[in-house]
């Protein structure tokens, strides 16, 4: 298992949501941060969803 991060962020750059979560895979990554985004309701907002390694697994502007 690896540490992913999901933040969130309003239209002025202030954060809405820094999430730290494990995962086994990048796939499982992806879904983890798209349940989290529906669970908090940010889906319509900026958000990123990085690696442990920092590669950009999920962006939305």
């Amino acid at each position: 298992m690896s540490n992913y991060a999901l933040t969130v962020f309003e239209k002025n750059g202030a954060t809405l949501l820094n999430e730290l979560f494990e995962a086994s895979d990048h796939d499982e990554a992806k879904k983890i941060s798209k349940q989290l985004l529906e669970k908090s309701g940010y889906t319509e907002y900026t958000y990123r969803c990085v690696s442990p390694d920092g590669q950009l697994l999920l962006f939305q502007r």
